[in-house]
């Protein structure tokens, strides 16, 4: 009788079976590893996916529109002639609220702008209401009462004639700057691009349904004081529905959606389909919320005081500039103008004519989570579904390991109990891999920082390879390679070892992500993407034969991981190239590299996770680990020669922060016990004055101000704003021995000492004068309170919240007329006859409209070319009364 057709297929099977086993039970083929010399091909391969695919991607922009296409392009932003208002913008020179340049220069411009877009608008179809105002008002700034006067907005609101909506689309930038830098980039750059998107709107037959409010405001740096205003204080501003913010924390590149909402998802909607060139991620906005980031945006006095939801934008590349002189017209590219207006343009129509305009509040629904992918696309989707993903994924990962361990116990006739000793071994390895990952680069930060070499990729980014990432990786990979070296265990195939390693991971992420997320953190998309995809391959793997076929599997597994590759590659390095910068002006307090080698591990876990194990496949792996050691060792002594020095002239500069200070302290009775000058410095960086030292630039008797902080208010030295004074016990001074010229008119009059109440508490009333930016920090003595003032009552009604002393900053634009104030004392015994506070009083004059004196001007051109200096006079006086 012949064998049927279903009886060949059984002997076939039975066979395969039987020749699988048989491999598998051999213990050549068991012991079998991939040459060697394919490992550096192998790790190559990846390190050249980053630099063919990765970084092109991420540095890209699109073409520039010229002035002459426009007639062939209508309706679309013009970059050419937005790089033309730039450079007028830029030749106005640093501006600072209070001086002419801010004033008066660059309103002027602003406004003769306007008249140009007048002239050109439909008026058939639009309305265009141009208002200047002056706000005056005060809010709680962190620590500091934050007290502004006369602070100018040049506000502009476009209206469809035909439209009766009064839903407003708020559109904001500011034009104000730092001392000594023109703000091209930060914030003229995004000021030119609302100009440029008015003109457009204003001349396009494409109408939209909600007017639409172009804010120019001119005090952000002060900080954020001309928001507040126009939020709190302007006709328009309680129609204002939604936001978009724009500004920039750099010069030039792509602009980078970092936060949204809060709990608006749907604007992510219309950012997803309108924005021409996606940037974001939900990373971006949970760590710039955290406060781990030395900056804030307007996006927050929106938020805060008016309840608008929108979108916070900032263009992030160069941000070497940024608050330098350097941020001049020359460090924007065109097309970093046309990709903004790109973005900017299509959102400003979208949100015009959102429905959703008309009942914000009806659809507040939560938070998203939203990222791009190389700028090619963009997701997003709501936290709550976040939740429920996160969870599946996780589920399915875990579910799909465990019929992989089932598998691998039934062909190879091992128990299963066994098996999952064995993955249980892996997976305690893996837990040690994780922390060893981010234990070796930390470890290298210290030891740079222990030898004062911190920043030594500031300028050398590439030198991050070796110091960081190369130790994550031997990290990551080395528990599970010693394991290997030294495991007796040949009842299973290595490469089963290897799949159940690369389980173990998975487990891990699954593990992490169910965590973070239980605490409401979004940010935990991440660990969803990478086991997302590592389980599509393992299901493909096992609904085939490649499982069990040696390292067949490994194919199936890195085809799955090249987009996490990438998607991890563009987004860490995105946060190297926002932070490495931010390490040069993050104070000394704080070890720089901690954070970058915190950044590079994360990378390197989620990029390479289930890329660097396989190291492990080629024979002598032990041998890629030193390899890996040798190549740290090697970036290791570059960084501590000159190549690591981290600073360089105009490109990535050493920031000094000075004032030309000059002190009075006066005493209860009227005498003076302090009288001098010197140089107030607040250092940017970890390494504080040690770049300096043998530079042109005299520091001798440069000393920490520490010790002065028990013995005089304010460590005796008139800091800034609230970041000064956070910092002040890590200030330095610098005696000189010629008295600081002050370049303008100061007062401060005691008008009345008046007993109130009963006697039960005291009033003190004075009269401030002086320069556009002031600042008064008031102590009460022993036994002392203060009861009552003419500021705003948060310090005193929550002293829970503040400390001791307290700092009101004040400035004014136009209104230069004297602040009148009172402070009103108790005490228990009502002895008001004797001292009861002392008053310390600032004057600063930040602006080129005052000059420095000879001998200050002398010793700003005695520091080197890699330094900016960012300097002013000061008169300090302190009072006891």
């Amino acid at each position: 009788m012949s064998p049927t057709k279903k009886d060949v297929n059984n002997t076939v099977d039975v066979q395969m079976d039987v020749a699988l086993i048989n491999v598998l039970k051999s213990p050549k083929k068991l012991r079998a590893k991939v040459p060697w010399y394919y490992a550096p091909v192998f790790l190559l391969f990846w390190v050249a996916l980053f630099f063919a695919v990765v970084v092109p991607l991420f540095d890209r922009l699109p073409d520039s529109v010229t002035i002459a296409e426009e007639s062939k392009r209508p309706g679309e932003f013009v970059a050419e002639r937005a790089q033309r208002l730039l450079y007028d913008f830029d030749r106005i020179g640093p501006k600072v609220v209070g001086s002419i340049a801010n004033e008066e220069l660059t309103v002027a411009f602003l406004l003769a702008e306007l008249e140009n877009v007048r002239n050109l608008m439909r008026e058939d179809l639009y309305t265009l209401e141009v208002d200047v105002q002056q706000s005056s008002g005060a809010y709680m700034h962190w620590n500091m009462v934050n007290m502004y006067q006369g602070v100018q907005n040049v506000v502009v609101k476009l209206s469809n004639r035909k439209s009766i909506s009064e839903s407003y689309l708020l559109v904001n930038s500011h034009f104000d700057s730092k001392p000594g830098s023109p703000g091209t980039g930060d914030d003229g750059t995004m000021v030119i691009v609302m100009l440029e998107v008015l003109r457009q709107i204003s001349i396009s037959d494409q109408t939209f349904e909600h007017p639409i409010v172009f804010l120019f405001n001119g005090a952000e740096e002060n900080p954020l004081q001309a928001s507040h205003g126009f939020i709190t204080q302007h006709k328009w501003a309680k129609n204002c529905k939604a936001l978009v913010n724009l500004e920039v924390a750099g010069s030039g590149g792509r602009d980078l959606l970092f936060q949204g909402g809060p709990n608006h998802p749907w604007l992510m909607e219309y950012y997803k389909n309108n924005a021409k060139h996606p940037f974001a991620t939900t990373m971006a906005e949970e760590t710039f919320q955290s406060g781990m980031l030395p900056s804030d945006t307007d996006f927050r006095i929106f938020r805060d005081y008016g309840q608008v939801p929108g979108l916070d934008i900032a263009q992030v590349s160069n941000g070497y500039v940024y608050h330098t002189i350097f941020d001049n017209y020359e460090a924007v590219p065109r097309d970093s103008l046309q990709n903004a207006g790109e973005n900017v343009l299509p959102l400003v129509r979208a949100f015009a004519n959102a429905s959703e305009l008309y009942d914000v509040e009806a659809h507040k629904e939560g938070h998203a989570v939203f990222f791009d992918f190389l700028g090619l696309f963009f997701v997003y989707y709501r936290a709550s579904t976040g939740i429920i993903l996160n969870s599946c994924v996780a589920a399915i990962s875990l579910l799909l390991v465990c019929v992989s361990l089932w598998r691998m116990s039934r062909v190879s006739e091992q128990s299963l109990c066994r098996i999952y000793i064995w993955f249980g071994i892996l997976l305690a390895l893996h837990v040690l891999g994780m922390i060893l990952c981010l234990g070796l680069p930390l470890l290298m930060a210290i030891v740079f920082d222990a030898g004062d070499r911190s920043l030594t990729y500031f300028t050398h980014i590439w030198l991050m390879f070796g110091l960081f990432i190369c130790p994550a990786i031997i990290g990551l990979v080395l528990p599970t390679t010693i394991y290997y070296s030294f495991r007796k265990n040949l009842n299973i195939s290595h490469a089963y070892h290897l799949q159940m390693s690369l389980h173990a991971h998975s487990v891990l992420l699954s593990i992490i992500a169910i965590v973070l997320t239980a605490i409401s953190l979004r940010t935990p998309y991440l660990c969803m993407i990478s086991t997302l995809f590592y389980s599509a391959a393992l299901l493909i793997n096992l609904l085939s034969s490649l499982h069990d076929r040696g390292y067949y599997w490994v194919l199936i597994l890195q085809i799955f991981q090249l987009m996490p590759f990438f998607y991890f590659c563009s987004l860490f390095y995105m946060f190297l190239v926002i932070f490495i910068p931010m390490m040069g002006r993050n104070g000394s307090s704080i070890n720089p590299d901690l954070l970058v080698a915190v950044l590079c591990a994360m990378g390197t876990f989620f990029a390479l996770g289930f890329v660097s194990p396989l190291i492990n496949m080629f024979r002598w792996s032990k041998f890629v680990m030193l390899s890996l050691g040798i190549i740290t060792f090697i970036f290791s002594m570059i960084a501590i020669s000159d190549v690591g020095f981290p600073y360089r002239a105009k490109t990535s500069v050493m920031r000094v922060n000075f004032l030309h200070v000059r002190r009075i302290f006066y005493e209860y009775d009227g005498s003076v016990s302090l009288s001098d000058s010197g140089y107030y410095f607040d250092f940017q960086d970890r390494r504080l004055f040690h770049p300096l030292e043998g530079t042109s630039v005299n520091l001798a008797g440069l000393h920490n101000i520490k010790e002065d902080c028990d013995k005089h208010l304010m460590c005796g030295v008139p800091c800034f704003n609230h970041r000064w004074c956070k910092a002040r016990n890590t200030g330095h001074w610098l005696a000189r021995e010629e008295e600081v010229t002050i370049p303008g008119h100061t007062s401060l009059i005691h008008l009345a000492k008046t007993i109130l109440a009963n006697d039960t508490k005291v009033r003190y009333e004075f009269e401030l004068s002086g320069p556009p930016h002031m600042g008064l920090f008031i102590q009460p003595l022993e036994g002392v309170a203060v009861d009552d003032w003419s500021f705003i009552r948060n310090v005193l009604d929550e002293p829970e919240e503040y400390t001791l002393p307290y700092q009101i900053f004040f400035s004014y634009g136009k209104d230069n007329s004297p602040l009148k104030f009172h402070i009103d004392f108790v005490k228990s015994d009502r002895n008001f006859n004797v001292p009861l506070f002392e008053l310390g009083v600032s004057w600063h004059y930040l602006s080129y409209d005052y000059k420095r004196d000879s001998a200050g001007m002398k010793f700003i051109a005695d520091f080197p070319d890699f330094v900016h200096v960012m300097e002013w006079p000061t008169l300090y006086k302190r009072y006891v009364f």
